[in-house]
């Protein structure tokens, strides 16, 4: 397998400070910054913040409120109490969210996965990420690494250092912004790494953009990368555009700085991928390590 590119810290700041500016990305960030509306606060067992975050999937904004509504169900229960019911008490609990057998599937893998790993919360806490997200994915049915990112994150809380990559930001975002992924489920780890790293190594930048972008009244970390803020933008970027599959209303395009080397991957009928190397010289290109080894000894 080849190397790949990954964009810059120069692009992915360009690319933040450009997004984040849009101001109904803005008002989203700040809606679900601090206390998120998919993974709320109110749910504060770690267990229990595992099965919510699965549950999140296949959720539309327009089902928001029922959504919720489910979540403070089952936190009004409790994970214990949950675990005693029967499974077709579970399939009532998310009946309204739909799927409800393959919630059910979930929340029950979910379960087998923690008595049988015997993970504590302080074992979450101690072990890494990256371990724990490739554990979650391998041995909970229907989570993957989309949904084990989401879930370790919840889990741990939002500032843990976790940058959750979802289907359209690995299909769509990702290679219009020049970054070569496989087309396999790898390439969540793949992309959710590139971004963590650029963010890890630079935090102070990030943290300063996000505070001259307006941002500073949300509880940003204070000494570590804003990696939960660049998500969300990101996130909310690609929801309110990239979604929409008109490419020719993409702010990215339109940019002076990097809109030359920006793809339309959402174009459905010509779909195509960003120019890196036009946006940026070889000495700013870095490769990363090969797909073999972001997977993790079974």
């Amino acid at each position: 397998m080849t190397t790949q590119q990954s964009f810059s810290h120069e692009r992915l700041y360009q690319l933040l400070q450009r997004c984040g500016a849009l101001s109904g990305v803005k008002a989203e960030v700040f809606r679900n910054h601090d206390d998120n509306q998919w993974w709320p606060l109110a749910v504060s067992d770690w267990r229990l913040r595992l099965v919510v975050a699965g549950w999140s999937t296949r959720v539309s904004y327009h089902m928001i409120s029922t959504y919720r509504a489910v979540v403070e169900k089952a936190n009004n229960l409790g994970y214990d109490q949950l675990c005693i019911l029967s499974d077709d008490e579970i399939e009532q609990i998310v009946a309204s969210i739909g799927l409800a057998r393959a919630r059910r599937t979930y929340f029950r893998s979910v379960q087998s996965f923690l008595r049988q790993s015997e993970l504590t919360l302080e074992a979450l806490h101690a072990s890494k990420n990256d371990i724990l997200i490739e554990q979650f994915a391998t041995n909970v049915t229907g989570a993957g690494y989309k949904v084990a990112q989401c879930a370790i994150l919840y889990a741990k809380g939002y500032h843990c250092g976790i940058f959750p990559v979802d289907s359209g930001m690995k299909d769509m975002l990702g290679p219009c912004l020049g970054l070569s992924l496989p087309r396999t489920p790898i390439a969540h780890e793949i992309m959710r790494q590139h971004l963590e790293g650029r963010l890890q190594t630079h935090a102070s930048s990030y943290l300063q953009l996000a505070r001259e972008l307006g941002y500073g009244t949300l509880a940003l970390p204070r000494d570590s990368a804003p990696v939960w803020w660049a998500h969300l933008v990101l996130i909310y970027f690609k929801r309110q555009f990239c979604n929409m599959h008109h490419p020719h209303l993409c702010p990215l395009r339109r940019d002076q700085k990097i809109g030359s080397s920006i793809g339309t991957m959402c174009d459905r009928s010509h779909p195509q991928p960003g120019d890196l190397k036009h946006a940026q010289s070889a000495s700013q290109l870095t490769t990363t390590p090969e797909e073999s080894s972001f997977r993790r000894a079974r």
